[in-house]
């Protein structure tokens, strides 16, 4: 994406418009994490198994990931405030249909429509971060941000597992739904950001196709292919643990009730709220913040692989809250591809990371659940044959990173 810079905004103008963005990221926060919660009943009722079940999940950022190319070119062409506001209703649509669903193939269309109309959520975020925030503070008001926003992932703790056996699973996409209306009215109220000028020099803007096929020569630095590896598979591990796998982890192996599963993802959260706060306030920069990386996500793999191996309660409540404080160490990622990409492609750097972090997201569900499914057959428990898949799979993602080139130095505002 083109990173013509918009007229300045003033701080209070700004935190007031961001703020608002972030509450179309908290929802979409709380439609990648609700399976957790949302899993049990659903698999009950509608009978699904546990590679459906991860299918379903991995609907939802399936359809985030595939929809960021466009969504990045639509920021260009058309602005923050335009592409959420014309994105958001499909969430609303997604999760009304969803709420109505009676049969497996009305829920996985209800979760590609949430996903849809989340795909700007968590770009709008960045690349209003990148336009409006000073270099300096680009990482640490970002790691803020995916704390702000994780108050979704807590609404879909305690309180969901609470509503769902209050009354059922159709209401919790309903009280979703009912809060992204709300949502979308406050970015409709709010958020005014300048426009940007056309182009670079006061040239007119490029045509979508023509902004979509600057994006494969980002592919022509070095550096990129390990990026969008290791992207495909930090937060993904956390998603897929917190999002997908908690919560039937601790009713069926443990025999934990609903609300009790709920109480652990909701502690797991609060844990993973100040994460990227901290790690944003942390970021040592430079050669030191990649071998911050390395080493964080060596560390979640060990953390899962235990999980998975480990089959005592207080030893997974443990474990999942250790995970939870330690996975704020994602947002170390901002910072280097902010660093790892001139000012001229920037824009699209952080457009292919986001898609390239939420189809691992698809594909870490997808696999770790056509894994629990297998598991049976081979006499393995179907959660670790899931969670050890989950650990590989982050491994192999750092050791891309680690072997394949990497953006050495910090690159020039």
């Amino acid at each position: 994406m083109n990173p013509s810079p918009a007229p300045p905004l003033g701080e209070r103008a700004a935190w007031t418009m961001l703020l608002a963005l972030v509450g179309g990221f908290a929802l979409s926060q709380a439609f990648r994490t609700l399976a957790a919660i949302m899993g049990p009943p659903l698999a009950a009722q509608l009978h699904l198994s546990p590679q459906q079940l991860g299918l379903w999940s991995a609907a939802y950022h399936f359809a985030f990931g595939t929809m960021q190319l466009a969504m990045g070119v639509s920021l260009d062409l058309f602005g923050v405030r335009r592409t959420i506001l014309l994105a958001f209703p499909m969430t609303v649509a997604g999760s009304l249909l969803s709420a109505q669903a009676d049969s497996y193939a009305a829920l996985m269309l209800g979760q590609m429509l949430i996903g849809t109309g989340c795909a700007p959520a968590f770009l709008v975020c960045t690349v209003f971060i990148a336009r409006h925030f000073s270099a300096q503070r680009f990482t640490a008001v970002s790691g803020l941000v995916m704390s702000l926003s994780s108050i979704g992932v807590l609404a879909t703790a305690t309180p969901l597992a609470w509503l769902i056996e209050a009354t059922s699973w159709r209401w919790g996409f309903g009280v979703l739904a009912g809060c992204a209306v709300l949502a979308w009215g406050a970015m409709w109220r709010l958020v005014r950001e300048p426009a940007a000028p056309a182009a670079a020099g006061g040239g007119p803007r490029p045509s979508p196709l023509a902004a979509l096929r600057e994006l494969p020569g980002l592919f022509a630095l070095p550096h990129t292919l390990g990026l969008v590896a290791y992207a495909a598979v930090g937060y993904a591990s956390f998603i897929s643990l917190r999002g997908l796998w908690l919560g039937p982890l601790l009713v069926q192996r443990h025999g934990f009730s609903l609300v009790d599963s709920g109480h652990v993802a909701l502690v797991m959260t609060l844990a993973s709220m100040a994460s990227p706060a901290l790690f944003g306030r942390l970021d040592p920069g430079g050669a030191r913040r990649i071998r911050w990386l390395l080493g964080l996500a060596v560390a979640a793999a060990l953390l899962l692989g235990t999980l998975g191996l480990v089959r005592m309660a207080w030893v997974d409540v443990l474990l999942a809250i250790a995970f939870g404080m330690l996975s704020g160490y994602g947002v170390l990622q901002y910072g280097y591809v902010r660093d790892a990409y001139p000012a001229a492609v920037r824009g699209r750097a952080l457009s292919l990371f986001t898609m390239a972090m939420f189809l691992g997201i698809s594909l870490m569900q997808w696999a770790s659940g056509l894994a629990a499914s297998l598991a049976p057959s081979l006499g393995v428990e179907p959660f670790s044959a899931a969670l050890l898949t989950m650990a590989a799979m982050l491994l192999a993602g750092a050791a891309a990173f680690w072997k394949l080139p990497q953006a050495r130095t910090a690159t020039p505002p």
